[in-house]
C-alpha cells in the first residue's frame, strides 16, 4: 500500500516537485480514493487538504493554483495512505461534526452519527413537555457518553437558548462511561464547547457510579446494539477502527439496552422518561422490553431513511 500511494502521489507531477497544485492533488486523488471504494472521494480528498493546510474546505476553491512544497505532500502522503486502507476519515483529522459543533475523536470514542442527532432533538422536546412551565432545573444522565456529544450538545443548546424555567446555571448532566478513556475524550470536549460546569463525567458501567439520591427528569443513551454475529457485516471503517464496545451488545444486539431500561427506574422522577436510539428493525424487541418493565412507550421516531431510531418511554400512570 505505501508504494501504491506515494508513487500514485507522485505522479500528480511530471517534472517539478514545485508545479504541483492543490487542483492537480485534488483531480488526481478523487479517481484513486473511488478506486479503493471511499464513498464522496472529491470531499473526502479535500477535508484533507483543509486540515493539512489547517484552512476551511471551501477555502481551498480559491487557491486551487498554489502550488505544495515537497514537505505538504509527504505529510499528504501519509494522510492518503490511512484513508486509502479504511481508517474514517474523522479519526485522521481529529474531529468529527455533530449537531453543528465540531467535536474531538479518535479510536477511543465512536464517531458521532447524523441518527443520534434526531436522538439530541428527541430528547429536547421531551424534556419540554415533562417540565412545562415548572421553575425547576434540568437533571439528564447521557449514559455511555463516549465522545460527549450528546451531553455537551445538549448543555450547549439549554445554555443558548433557554426553555421555560431553565436558564444558565439550572442544567445538571451527568455523563457515565465505562471507558475511562472515553471520558477523557469526552472532558476536553466538554471544555471545548465551554459547557465543562454544566456536566458531571463518572466512571461506571451504565448507571451504577451515579449517587442514589439523584432524581433525574431523563436517562438518554445511545448503546450500543449491533448483534455480536453482525459485526462482519459492517462496513470496513467501522468493523476494524471503531470501538468494538461501543458497537456489539451480546448475541442479540440487545444486551445493553435490557439492562439499562431496568437500571434506569433507580434513578428517574416519576415524570422522567427514557431516550433511546436503536437499530433498524428493533423497535418490536425494545418496546416490549419497555413495557416488561412497567413504562409506556410514548414515542418512536423515524430517521431520515424511514427508520424507526429512536424510542421514548416513561412510568406508566
Amino acid at each position: 500500500m505505501t508504494g501504491l500511494v506515494s508513487s500514485f502521489l507522485r505522479s500528480t507531477h511530471s517534472c517539478s516537485l514545485s508545479d504541483v497544485r492543490i487542483l492537480d492533488v485534488i483531480n488526481r486523488t478523487a479517481p484513486f480514493f473511488e478506486k479503493h471504494g471511499i464513498e464522496s472521494p472529491r470531499l473526502n480528498i479535500e477535508s484533507l487538504l483543509a486540515h493539512l493546510l489547517k484552512k476551511k474546505r471551501l477555502d481551498l476553491y480559491l487557491e486551487f493554483e498554489r502550488e505544495l512544497d515537497e514537505a505538504t505532500l509527504e505529510k499528504l502522503r501519509e494522510l492518503v495512505k490511512r484513508r486509502a486502507a479504511g481508517e474514517p476519515l474523522q479519526y485522521i483529522t481529529g474531529e468529527a461534526e455533530f449537531y453543528g459543533l465540531r467535536f474531538a475523536v479518535d479510536r477511543r470514542v465512536l464517531i458521532p452519527r447524523p441518527e443520534t442527532e434526531l436522538l439530541v432533538e428527541t430528547l429536547l422536546e421531551n424534556l419540554q413537555v415533562t417540565a412545562g412551565s415548572r421553575q425547576s432545573a434540568v437533571s439528564v444522565v447521557d449514559v455511555g457518553t463516549g465522545s460527549g456529544c450528546i451531553a455537551v450538545a445538549l448543555a450547549k443548546r439549554l445554555m443558548t437558548t433557554g426553555r421555560d424555567g431553565c436558564a444558565t446555571g439550572e442544567i445538571e448532566i451527568w455523563a457515565t462511561d465505562v471507558s475511562l478513556e472515553a471520558l477523557r475524550v469526552a472532558q476536553s470536549n466538554a471544555k471545548r464547547h465551554e459547557v465543562e460546569k454544566n456536566i458531571r463525567f463518572l466512571e461506571g458501567d451504565l448507571l451504577e457510579a451515579l449517587p442514589d439520591s439523584l432524581c433525574a427528569d431523563a436517562v438518554v443513551s445511545n448503546p450500543p446494539y449491533i448483534a455480536k454475529g453482525e459485526l462482519v457485516k459492517l462496513a470496513k471503517e467501522v468493523r476494524d477502527f471503531e470501538p468494538v464496545h461501543a458497537l456489539t451488545a451480546g448475541e442479540d444486539g440487545l444486551e445493553v439496552i435490557r439492562r439499562l431500561v431496568m437500571d434506569a427506574k433507580r434513578v428517574l422522577k416519576p415524570s422522567g422518561f427514557v431516550a433511546v436510539e436503536m437499530g433498524a428493525g428493533q423497535r418490536a424487541a425494545v418496546e416490549t422490553l419497555f413495557v416488561n418493565a412497567g413504562y409506556e412507550v410514548d414515542q418512536v421516531v423515524k430517521d431520515l431513511q424511514g427508520y424507526e431510531r429512536v424510542i421514548v418511554a416513561r412510568f406508566k400512570s
